[in-house]
């Protein structure tokens, strides 16, 4: 793959599209410092994945989504290429490997925004956990990172087990020990999100006993994604004990 090229491919393509109209109401949704195209998902997958017919090996893959990611106008990232780089990660995660998991740490570092951690985090970060358990050691240092898009990242990473059948129990219990009396949002929404995840995954049992065991420190905003889908007495329970703390 001639990776320059095909990287000026997607860009010219994904300004073809370009809606201003869009590109400024997105821009606004995301309180985003970056250059926005302005162009919707469906047509976005399309052209990124379009790169992906020619069957590119690993090596092609990364460098394809480090020239995408690294694309700049006016010096500024586009939004359109960073997330063009995401989907053709998705889509050849089973190329990449263990060690790769450094390559999406700096991506996670380089996001400052939820639209593209949360897809390297569950589908890129995850995909390659789920793969290669061995390699969730790595969560175990990035669940207590400085930089909390990095301990979001530990967190949702664990989806990919859940979705799967397969849950890391073991990891979403210690995790959600380490995170419980977090501040932030988006960690406090991560944790609710997975357990409310494992709830719909059969798993109710286990967020309920887990949850009441923890009504005096779990954040309002966990505990509400938590019992969304519990039975409507375990999850009124849960909620009193909470609110009578």
């Amino acid at each position: 793959m001639d990776v320059p090229r095909e990287a000026a491919r997607i860009e010219k393509e994904l300004r073809a599209q370009a809606d201003p109209v869009r590109s400024e109401s997105e821009r606004r949704y995301l309180k985003s410092d970056f250059a926005h195209i302005g162009v919707p998902m469906g047509p976005l997958r399309k052209i990124a994945v379009s790169a992906l017919r020619t069957k590119p090996g690993r090596a092609d893959l990364l460098a394809l989504a480090e020239a995408l990611w690294t694309t700049t106008e006016s010096g500024r990232p586009v939004h359109e290429t960073r997330m063009a780089a995401i989907e053709i990660l998705v889509r050849r995660v089973a190329l990449l490997e263990p060690d790769d998991l450094a390559f999406a740490e700096r991506l996670v570092r380089d996001s400052a925004s939820w639209v593209y951690v949360d897809h390297l985090a569950e589908k890129v970060v995850g995909g390659l956990v789920l793969r290669d358990p061995e390699s969730a050691a790595v969560l175990d240092r990035w669940v207590g990172d400085p930089d909390f898009w990095i301990r979001r990242t530990a967190m949702l990473a664990l989806l990919a087990g859940v979705r799967a059948g397969a849950p890391d129990l073991a990891r979403i219990s210690a995790y959600g020990d380490a995170l419980i009396g977090e501040r932030e949002f988006f960690i406090r929404k991560a944790l609710g999100w997975v357990l409310r995840e494992l709830t719909k995954k059969g798993h109710a049992d286990w967020v309920r006993d887990w949850v009441a065991a923890r009504t005096g420190t779990i954040s309002g905003v966990a505990i509400r994604e938590a019992v969304r889908h519990l039975p409507p007495a375990d999850a009124e329970r849960l909620l009193a004990a909470y609110k009578a703390r």
